[in-house]
Parts: C-alpha cells; structure tokens; sequence
C-alpha cells in the first residue's frame, strides 16, 4: 500500500487537478465583502514619488518615473506599452484634504457631486476650492477596473486636476461606442470592451510630468469588444457589486503625477 502511493505522489507529481479546486470554490470566503479586501490603487509613478526614491521606505526596486504600480500587489507595469483593463464602474466625488504639512495622509471627507458644502466654496489663490474651515477640494474621478492578464485583478485609478481631461476622453470612448441590436442602435455596458492604459509625459507652465492615456484596444470597438463570456460575467459582477456598495476612500494622496 506504501509503494502504491509513492507510485501515485511519482505519476501526479505532488500537484492538485483544477476540477478538485474548482468543487470547492468560494469556500472560506463566503464571509469577505468588499469592505474586507484591500483595492489596489493604479497610480502613474512622477519623479517624486517615494516608490522611486532608494532612500524612501517605500521604495520599489526596479520603479521608474512614467511606470503604472500596484499598491497592494507593488507590480509594475512599464508604462509605454501599458495594461489592458476593462472599465466596470465610474464615480465622481470632491475630496476634502487638509494642506501638505498638516495632513496625516488620508482625506478629511469625501462628498458626492450635488453635496450641499460644494456651495461654500471659494477660490484661493493657489486656484484651491478652499472650504471656511480652510480645508481644500480636489475634484476627483473614480474609475474602478478589471486588470486583464494571466489571472484578472480589480483595482482602482483616481484622476484629478490635469488628468480630469483623461477621465472625460475616456467617459466619451465608453458613452460613444454603439452596436447594432435588433431594432436600432443601442450603448453597450461600460465593460463590454478593453481599453489599453499607458503613460505619456505632460507639461505646463508649473511643470512637467507624467499622466495618463487611455485608447480602445486596438483602436476601434470591434476588436476591443471583450470576446470571453466568463471575462464578461466576472466585469459584469464586480461591476454590480459596486453600484450598491461602493464608497471611495482613497488611502493615500496621489498628486505627485497631477499637476
């Protein structure tokens, strides 16, 4: 009997067949929502960046000014030839920081688009919506995604202050896209395709930097459209998931690459 299963460890090599994993799916974490699990934040490494930085605690070895990182994972990506994703779901929300200095790095509040306190705003100076208690905003659009690749992985890209013009190019790649359904023309949902995100260096009167660029995949609707049923189900679902739940709570500032 010994023999037979040294034969057997031998012939499967030590290794699981998929379908055992596959009987037992979802369980032991049946209990995890969405308030239980970290989402990764994609953010454009600038030059300032600590992850960039040797000498910072947050150092990543190999990161680069123009990569994309993965602050849960710490994957780079190189950013001229990018990451294919799938937009699932899209919000739009004011940020309420304090200043640089006083901050403990994570926002004061987070208030909806229409919230009463966007009418005691005032313009200062440095061209901040300053609140009276001299806390500032930041208009911020919140794109949550699905992370193509050899195992897909959700993740979110906040853009603001220049790159809010990326966020509008791309609300208007996903809004113009159109199919041909029985009686007429319609809109397909927002991860019915693939977009590619890459980097590309910007610049103004303050400076220079880089952001972000975002282009159907392979340039047109017919090929980005996603062909995989299950790749469709599982954008489909994290996208339901986040139209009754979610709750943009940005862990970290990211304005190194938003000028």
């Amino acid at each position: 009997m010994e023999n037979e299963k040294n034969v057997m460890k031998r012939e499967t090599g030590g290794a699981l067949a998929t379908t055992i994993f596959e009987a037992d799916a979802d369980k032991g974490i049946q209990n995890i929502g969405q308030d239980d699990l970290a989402l990764p934040f994609l953010k454009v490494l600038g030059h300032l960046s600590p992850e960039v930085n040797e000498k910072n605690a947050k150092y990543v070895k190999g990161a680069k000014p123009g990569m994309i990182y993965n602050s849960v994972t710490s994957q780079l990506y190189n950013g001229e030839e990018g990451l294919e994703v799938i937009p699932c779901f899209y919000k739009r929300q004011y940020v309420e920081w304090q200043d640089r200095g006083d901050s403990m790095g994570a926002p004061v509040a987070i208030h909806d688009v229409g919230a009463s306190i966007l009418k005691t705003v005032k313009r200062d100076k440095l061209n901040k919506d300053r609140l009276p208690s001299g806390n500032y905003l930041e208009n911020t659009a919140s794109e949550y995604v699905l992370v193509l690749g050899d195992s897909p992985s959700t993740a979110i890209i906040t853009m603001k202050a220049t790159q809010l013009k990326t966020s509008r190019k791309w609300n208007s790649l996903i809004s113009g896209i159109k199919m041909q359904g029985k009686n007429s023309l319609f809109t397909p949902a927002r991860y019915s395709h693939i977009y590619i995100l890459k980097t590309v260096q910007m610049s103004n009167d303050k400076g220079t930097w880089f952001g972000w660029d975002v282009n159907l995949k392979g340039g047109t609707s017919d090929i980005a459209r996603v062909q995989d049923s299950s790749l469709y189900e599982l954008a489909k679902k994290f996208s339901e998931r986040l139209d009754t739940s979610v709750q943009t709570k940005p862990k970290e500032k990211i304005s190194e690459t938003e000028i």
